[in-house]
């Protein structure tokens, strides 16, 4: 047997301990969130610690003003890896829509398969431990770890990581590598792995149209008195064109188009856009025509009005000119589209449509540009290939409809790419009652990081 062999012989022969040293991570209650959990995150981190100093890592918790960081080093030779995951979770609440106790894991049978079922299986306590268990498996066969590993374990991604920025930035130095790998993603369905290369941005904008200095009785001045209402609609009608073009000048500069390679990737996925569409009660694409509906959700651009709020909204009916009127906007970008840009765009459409008794107030948020990842270096091929020897299909590269914060970190502060490689399933409810992980995506998980620890 060549030396991979054996690694993955001995990953699936340490599977029933794996799955108890998981079940002991998922047992503990991180929820970042809560301050009330504050000690289990505590818990979680040093438990962490301890599975990697007994596999040969030299590991520490670090603490923060929030919940703790967990990093850890190898110092093998060769291409230096950071691997990332969390060990937090989202709250569990409603609770009476839980099957079984969120933190009392165990095995289930479903018309699917065998599901691992608990708050954090897939996101990303499940996820997380497939990559401890495949160093586990190469320390084992070879008395070494599969070469220059660093580990970075974040305690705060449920709660928006508030202090992962001055981390990476205080310990840069220590913290850069050639290459991270990121495991908090899924696959594109039971037997196609995938790694995400397209992330997209996201800009949002939210404003208040302001006219008369009160509410007004529309039977006394509807008619000479501007309806900020009226005033909102027109200019939220007139960001997109019949096609679903976005209208605001410079909007598409930045935006590249796919290329051919990974375009012929996707249609090979036979994504079917009805289908996808037919599960939440919808029937047909409605995004621009030129372009297919995983394209629009993967690689290109949007304009999203997500609420509108103004007048009279209660019980019953009351004729009211309102005194104002306010939406909230949000654009994905994708490419090299600049946030700041967008917005100063948006903001001066909005300036330039107002009627002249009206103005409008915009209150700050912040924006963040899309990730595009360079499919054509080295790791990217030898990951893809690594996966396509585990499972059924050969895996493609993914765009991502959202983003995924941590990726544009890594290449804004430490100047490095990621390879996001995950075995999560579109159903396993993150965030939602009955989370569950696929007992297959844990174990062919574990053999796939054996594979491309191999491969890198």
């Amino acid at each position: 047997m060549t030396q991979l062999e054996t690694a993955l012989a001995k990953a699936d022969e340490n599977i029933p301990a794996a799955l108890d040293r998981l079940f002991e991570l998922l047992r503990i209650e991180s929820i970042s969130t809560d301050p009330a959990y504050a000690e289990e995150c505590v818990k979680a981190a040093d438990w962490l610690v301890a599975e990697l100093t007994d596999i040969g890592f030299k590991a520490e918790r670090r603490d923060t003003p929030g919940h703790p960081m967990v990093v850890a080093h190898s110092g093998g030779e060769g291409r230096h890896m950071l691997f990332y995951g969390h060990y937090d979770v989202q709250p569990v609440d409603p609770l009476d829509l839980w099957d079984r106790p969120p933190f009392d894991p165990a095995i289930e049978d479903t018309p699917k398969g065998k599901v691992i079922r608990a708050r954090g299986a897939s996101d990303d306590k499940g996820q997380l431990m497939t990559f401890i268990e495949a160093c586990r498996a190469w320390k084992e066969t070879t008395g070494e770890l599969p070469g220059n590993i660093s580990i970075l374990f974040e305690g705060e991604e449920e709660s928006g990581s508030p202090s992962l920025i001055p981390f990476l930035k205080e310990n840069a130095d220590e913290l850069k590598a050639d290459i991270a790998l990121v495991c908090d993603t899924g696959l594109w369905d039971e037997n196609t792995p995938a790694i995400s290369t397209m992330l997209r941005g996201l800009v949002g904008e939210d404003f208040t149209i302001h006219a008369a200095s009160k509410d007004l009785h529309s039977g006394m001045y509807g008619g000479p008195a501007v309806n900020p209402i009226n005033v909102l609609t027109r200019i939220l009608a007139g960001l997109q064109d019949d096609d679903y073009r976005i209208t605001l000048p410079g909007f598409y500069d930045g935006v590249p188009e796919v290329p051919a390679e990974i375009k012929k990737q996707w249609e090979g996925l036979n994504f079917d856009g009805e289908a996808f569409l037919n599960e939440v009660g919808l029937s047909k694409p409605a995004g621009e025509p030129a372009y297919s509906a995983l394209e629009q959700i993967w690689a290109r651009p949007t304009c999203d009005i997500n609420g509108i709020i103004g007048g009279y909204t209660g019980e019953g009916f009351k004729t009211v000119l309102p005194a104002e009127a306010s939406a909230k906007v949000s654009f994905r970008l994708v490419g090299t589209q600049d946030p700041e840009k967008i917005s100063a765009s948006f903001r001066k459409y909005v300036r330039d449509n107002l009627p002249e008794d009206c103005s409008v107030t915009f209150r700050e948020k912040d924006g963040a540009g899309a990730t595009t990842l360079p499919v054509e270096a080295e790791e990217f091929a030898l990951a893809r290939d690594a996966l396509s020897a585990e499972w059924p299909n050969e895996a493609i590269f993914a765009g991502c409809g959202g983003s995924i914060p941590i990726v544009g970190h890594f290449q804004e502060i430490l100047g490095m790419d990621s390879v996001l490689i995950g075995f999560g399933q579109d159903d396993d409810q993150i965030h939602s009652p009955n989370e569950k992980y696929a007992l297959r995506s844990f174990e062919k998980g574990v053999r796939s990081w054996v594979r491309v620890l191999d491969a890198l």
